[in-house]
């Protein structure tokens, strides 16, 4: 799903998840799965100046890999080369976010892109991905 620079994506987003899982009988994955892609679309949004894309592949009946690409390059802690990034004090406004993903996520990871994106968006940018599991 191709999502544009607007402050309403990122919800569209999680409703299309949401149908999408329940369609797809993967109903006990959308709760986590639709907090972790409201994390990544959040990010992704607030910190690069153009579309963005999320993607759901299934990967069995209980596991879904939720990919969010977006044009900024920059790997943003926890996800960049130090896993052991520091989460940010409790009285901080920002940058818990991530963090949240990492603690509920089976699995995840991001790479910088050059070139094209992973599904064809024009400028590289980076991929951030997180794994659900029932």
């Amino acid at each position: 799903m191709q999502l544009p620079q607007d402050p309403r994506a990122p919800g569209l987003a999680r409703q299309t998840l949401r149908s999408v899982l329940r369609t797809h009988a993967m109903s006990a994955l959308v709760d986590t799965a639709e907090l972790l892609a409201g994390e990544l679309l959040a990010n992704a949004y607030l910190h690069s100046d153009g579309p963005y894309t999320l993607r759901l592949r299934a990967m069995g009946s209980t596991r879904l890999r939720v990919s969010v690409w977006d044009s900024n390059p920059h790997i943003p802690p926890p996800f960049g080369a130090d896993p052991r990034a520091e989460a940010p004090p409790s009285g901080a406004e920002r940058g818990r976010g991530l963090f949240l993903v990492r603690a509920y996520a089976a699995n995840w990871g991001g790479y910088p892109l050059g070139g094209t994106g992973l599904y064809g968006e024009a400028g590289g940018g980076k991929l951030l991905w997180v794994e659900v599991r029932a």
